[in-house]
């Protein structure tokens, strides 16, 4: 049973049905929820006046992740969340490996018929691809 879930949120209201997921899993395994919140950086090597950028961003980002875990309603489960920086889809996989995380779950956009292509690089089928761990798109 995989217990230890990874939900990667950016405070849009796409997240709901992937926290909806995330739940439902996790009070049937007994599990965590892990919310992850991933500031995008500019570059690697932060300078001063970047680096008080990225902790005003930071912080506004933990007022929203407070909101977001308490979307997450009284369960059974356990709870907590991350704020990291760096490039997103590279850092949800990082931390993923870095935690141990059995599953990843995050919503995805519905894909165009016409042009099915046209979306492959998002943030999330990249996390799909790359990730060591399954992955669940909730659409």
């Amino acid at each position: 049973m995989l217990r230890k879930i990874l939900v990667p949120v950016d405070f849009t209201p796409k997240n709901e049905r992937a926290l909806d997921a995330a739940r439902e899993l996790a009070t049937a395994a007994g599990g965590e929820i892990t919310l992850v919140h991933v500031v995008e950086t500019l570059e690697d090597e932060l300078d001063g006046d970047l680096r008080e950028f990225y902790a005003r961003l930071e912080q506004r980002a933990a007022e929203r992740m407070a909101e977001s875990l308490a979307k997450l309603g009284k369960g059974t489960f356990g709870r907590r969340s991350a704020i990291v920086l760096g490039h997103r889809a590279r850092a949800v996989i990082d931390y993923a490996e870095k935690e141990g995380i059995e599953l990843i779950v995050l919503s995805s956009h519905r894909v165009d018929p016409d042009h099915p292509g046209a979306d492959w690089m998002t943030i999330s089928y990249r996390i799909a691809i790359l990730a060591r761990c399954p992955v669940m798109l909730v659409k």
